[in-house]
């Protein structure tokens, strides 16, 4: 059996790397630089994944060449069979380990380990579109709770006959921008509402985006440039609800650097009643949203490389259709679909994901094989 020696070849210096940035992350200086501290740190995790599945691999490519000269040099039927087995059980695990290694060797999205700011909005459909929005809101909130995250309201506008016109969610955790990348863009609903008295199926649609959490670091801002107000939430809550001013609402004119624009951002903050942290996470959305401006032609850029775009581009394509009559969700990005409608709106949405990172893992390898 020959070995690899391509993907050797790619994983010679991983070591060494893997040592020195070891050594870096525990450095004082520059653990004091905080943009590179945590970008450090991020690439320490990828390595010690690589140089771990490296060495399992160099260990099975080992048991191999060690079997090979055992059944060259024995005679003895024991031994012949022992060597036998152990050539055949690395033989089987080989390719797996070389596969496994190819896809932690493609690029990483530097994003992905990054916590995220999912926004929902209702689209066409009225009444209707704004309760579609509700639904996909809780199916959102399920997920999140099956994986762990938290999941925090920021700021919410509801629709007047139930569900949100626009919803709001910071939700933090392990890779969740990694993960709900996948969600973003236009989802169709196909169903009969609630109010059409004669039965006719209805088509309505929200928008969902997922942007990744800008870190401090990331922006810069001039706070003192930021118009600050308070207000009274609503909503449910109790009398405090009504009586504290602990919403809190943010100007900021921001000059596109792209274009040389200037436009006003306005934030909402409603997630606690605690003022403070409202203007913390108020902040914390006005940072991502500009990162997410100015990093948006870099997405553009990587998305019209690519012959299938599955987790970024274009935020107003079609997405997924969730067809009711038919209890029927099609992924048009994928041509994935299944009959398992209440499932997936109650959270069951993990194995739509995986199909679609393993789509954009298969085209990543193939734009790394050209």
């Amino acid at each position: 059996m020959s070995q690899d020696n391509s993907l050797l070849g790619r994983l010679d210096g991983l070591d060494s790397r893997f040592a020195e940035v070891s050594t870096l992350i525990t450095d004082p200086a520059v653990m004091a630089d905080m943009k590179r501290y945590v970008q450090l740190t991020r690439e320490y995790k990828d390595l010690e994944r690589i140089t771990d599945a490296m060495h399992r691999y160099r260990a099975r490519l080992d048991d191999a060449e060690e079997a090979r000269q055992l059944l060259e040099s024995e005679s003895d039927p024991d031994m012949r069979a022992m060597a036998r087995e152990q050539l055949d059980s690395a033989r089987e695990e080989l390719p797996r380990l070389e596969e496994e290694i190819r896809l932690m060797l493609i690029p990483a999205d530097p994003e992905d380990a990054r916590n995220a700011v999912l926004e929902i909005r209702a689209g066409t459909g009225g009444d209707e579109a704004a309760i579609f929005a509700g639904d996909l809101f809780k199916m959102y909130q399920r997920y999140c709770e099956s994986r762990g995250w938290q999941f925090k309201v920021s700021s919410f506008t509801e629709g007047a006959a139930g569900g949100f016109k626009e919803v709001i969610v910071a939700v933090t955790g392990a890779d969740v921008y990694g993960t709900l990348k996948y969600e973003s863009g236009v989802h169709r609903v196909q169903r009969i509402p609630a109010t059409e008295t004669q039965g006719r199926v209805h088509t309505s649609a929200a928008t969902v985006a997922v942007l990744p959490e800008a870190e401090p670091f990331d922006v810069e801002i001039n706070e003192g440039e930021i118009r600050w107000d308070t207000f009274r939430s609503g909503g449910a809550g109790g009398q405090n609800v009504n009586k504290v001013e602990s919403g809190v609402r943010l100007r900021y004119n921001w000059r596109n650097p792209n274009t040389g624009e200037v436009q006003e951002i306005l934030i909402e903050c409603t997630e606690t009643r605690d003022q403070p942290h409202n203007k913390e996470r108020a902040l914390s959305r006005l940072r991502t949203y500009i990162y997410d401006k100015e990093h948006q032609k870099y997405v553009d850029d990587i998305a019209s490389r690519r012959k299938t775009m599955v987790s970024t581009g274009d935020r107003s394509a079609k997405i997924r259709t969730y067809n009711y009559p038919q209890g029927r969700i099609t992924d048009h990005r994928i041509g994935y679909t299944v009959y398992n409608l209440p499932a997936f709106v109650d959270g069951d949405i993990q194995d739509v994901i995986d199909h679609l990172i393993v789509a954009e893992n298969a085209e990543k390898m193939k734009d790394a094989e050209l």
